[in-house]
């Protein structure tokens, strides 16, 4: 019960970094602005994953389950991880678009100050998941505050972009161009989730050659003598 205030806490910050992100994308007109509000619908549905996972995995075993719910959340954080992939394969066709068809863009300044905004409440919410999901040891929470760990660098990186644009109005290729960036960030974080995810459910062990060094410390920590 505990775990589902975080759930309820990043589904809280999901929705008030999208409206922040989409109003923004509606005064400046920028495909970066679009690909950071679409990154928030997908932390908004992860965070909605995320409560399912931790209720479900809550309960106890049963005749068909005889060792519980537990690898539920390797399933939901595997399915974060492909609507993270799913975003950045959106991001990169609407930047492709707009290089085609240049739109004039406007209130940059405006713009950025919504998504300092919405970084600032991903940061601060990402930061309280982390900690929970590590003193927890939950990876469905973690992949959350990954998630908005990545839309906080995203944030980072469409502040710079809108900061050169509003100065350099001429420069609007910038757009274009940082919203292949944060695709191809947004897509390496997703990728890895799914791995993590995939590693869980087969119950992946140490490397081949992890155990004989494992074993090769403890050997060396049994000789070395008590000061």
């Amino acid at each position: 019960v505990v775990l589902d205030r975080y759930a309820f806490l990043s589904m809280a910050a999901a929705v008030a970094s999208l409206g922040i992100k989409a109003a923004a994308y509606f005064l400046t007109s920028s495909v970066g602005l679009l690909a950071d509000a679409l990154e928030s619908t997908v932390n908004l549905a992860a965070a909605v994953l995320l409560l399912v996972a931790l209720r479900g995995a809550r309960k106890p075993a049963d005749r068909t389950h005889a060792y519980g719910h537990g690898k539920l959340e390797f399933l939901v954080s595997g399915a974060e991880g492909l609507l993270v992939l799913a975003a950045a394969a959106g991001i990169a066709l609407a930047a492709f678009e707009r290089l085609q068809q240049p739109v004039t863009l406007t209130s940059l300044d405006v713009g950025m100050g919504c998504v300092l905004l919405a970084a600032g409440i991903n940061g601060a919410v990402g930061w309280v998941l982390l900690r929970a999901g590590r003193r927890h040891r939950s990876l469905a929470l973690e992949a959350d505050a990954r998630h908005l760990f990545t839309d906080v660098a995203s944030s980072a990186g469409l502040l710079v972009a809108l900061a050169i644009m509003w100065m350099r109005p001429d420069w609007w290729i910038v757009d274009p161009v940082v919203a292949w960036a944060l695709a191809g960030h947004i897509a390496w974080t997703g990728g890895d989730i799914v791995l993590r995810s995939i590693h869980g459910l087969l119950d992946a062990g140490l490397d081949d050659d992890e155990p004989e060094l494992a074993e090769a410390l403890a050997q060396a920590m049994a000789q070395t003598p008590a000061t």
